[in-house]
């Protein structure tokens, strides 16, 4: 589910960093929502922003900074070792619901670990391939991204972190995930 806002973006860069600034203002309306409907509507499309653009830095972005940037290996496993937290973390605050009294709290804390996660995909991986690839490169990763989203699961998978798992598992549990926003949509 990527952010209609961001999708005329032609630069991979600018638009993974247009989706970090998307993902700040969600945990904002979420954990400053006034009413727990509101506070659950604003986590879904938290969650499901989370979930597909990990999913799609998983299966194009992290791949290509492994081959493209000096330490790529180094850079790109410490970010999905965050990814894979990240993915627990989401899992457990989701599994709370938002009227429980520890669900803010929670969520207070993921953002801390999100919004420094995102700084270092910028610092560590975003800048250095904007400064190694053409610009070219840049464009059709853009649309790959763009493309990866559109198929990606929409909740967290902990576990499913390469490229080879989302392209296994990533339809599959797309489908379901997809399934499952739609009927809790319309038991709303």
């Amino acid at each position: 589910m990527a952010d209609p806002s961001v999708k005329t973006t032609q630069d991979v860069v600018a638009f993974l960093k247009a989706q970090h600034n998307r993902i700040k203002e969600l945990f904002s309306e979420t954990i400053n929502a006034v009413d727990n409907d509101t506070r659950e509507k604003k986590f879904f499309e938290l969650r499901s922003l989370l979930a597909v653009h990990e999913t799609a830095e998983e299966m194009i972005v992290h791949p290509k900074a492994r081959q493209e940037i000096p330490g790529g290996d180094a850079i790109v496993d410490a970010r999905l070792h965050e990814e894979n937290e990240a993915k627990q973390q989401l899992q457990n605050i989701e599994s709370m619901g938002p009227e429980s009294p520890e669900f803010k709290n929670a969520l207070i804390e993921f953002q801390s670990d999100v919004i420094e996660h995102a700084e270092h995909e910028e610092n560590e991986e975003f800048n250095e391939l904007a400064d190694t690839l053409t610009e070219a490169d840049l464009k059709k990763m853009a649309g790959a991204v763009r493309a990866a989203e559109a198929i990606a699961p929409t909740r967290p998978h902990p576990g499913v972190e390469s490229p080879v798992m989302n392209f296994a598992a990533g339809p599959f549990a797309s489908l379901l995930d997809r399934a499952r926003d739609a009927i809790e949509v319309a038991l709303r």
